[in-house]
Order: structure tokens, then sequence, then C-alpha cells
């Protein structure tokens, strides 16, 4: 099973503040399900954005297990309006998202990825 949204979000958000990196929620979503997008602002007009990976990234071990993948900025940080851009469509796409930031000059991102 997994663990609701609105847990999660709480949990990663203290996580951030306990390792020093500023962290707030600036959409919440679906308190049981919604998705769960992560915006991690180097504080120099660039940013990574973090969305849930596919379903076909998870495996019989771990099937409840939460996963991102990089959205925007893949290679190097990108443009903050590159990032909202992606929000906004995924906001009129579910109205149901949630949407974290986080301010890291060094772009930690304290999450399990999904590279490939």
């Amino acid at each position: 099973m997994r663990l609701k949204s609105a847990i999660w979000v709480s949990a990663y958000v203290r996580r951030c503040n306990i390792e020093g990196v500023f962290a707030a929620v600036r959409r919440r979503g679906a308190e049981e399900a919604g998705a769960i997008f992560i915006k991690v602002s180097r504080l120099d007009g660039t940013a990574t954005l973090y969305g849930p990976a596919p379903q076909t990234a998870f495996d019989d071990d771990r099937p409840g297990d939460r996963a991102f993948i990089v959205c925007v900025g893949r290679d190097a940080p990108a443009p903050e309006a590159d990032c909202e851009a992606y929000l906004v469509k995924e906001m009129k796409f579910d109205p149901d998202v949630w949407i974290i930031e986080t301010e890291d000059r060094a772009g930690r991102n304290f999450l399990d990825l999904v590279t490939g």
C-alpha cells in the first residue's frame, strides 16, 4: 500500500528542513493520491523539476514506493520559467497535483530517482 500524498509531502518537507534546505508546499493536491512535483531552485534563476516516475519504472519488490524522474533540467538546471511552464500544463491536466518548492544552491533533492 502506498503512503498518502499528504503524509509523504509532510515527511519530505521535514527532511529538507532537517538538511538545511528551505522547502514549502506551494500547492496542495489530493490528500490521498495526488501526483507530486518538486521544483529545486538553485537561487540563480535556474531550477530542476522532478515529477512522478511512470508506472513501468516500478518492480514487484517495491510496488508502493514513490520514485521520481527529471521533468525539466535533465542535463543541467533549466531556466525557472521552463519549470513554471511545465507546471502550468500539469495543473491544467490534473488539478489534484502537489507542488513543493525547495531552494538549494547545490541542487540537492533527497529523492529516489529513476534514471534512464
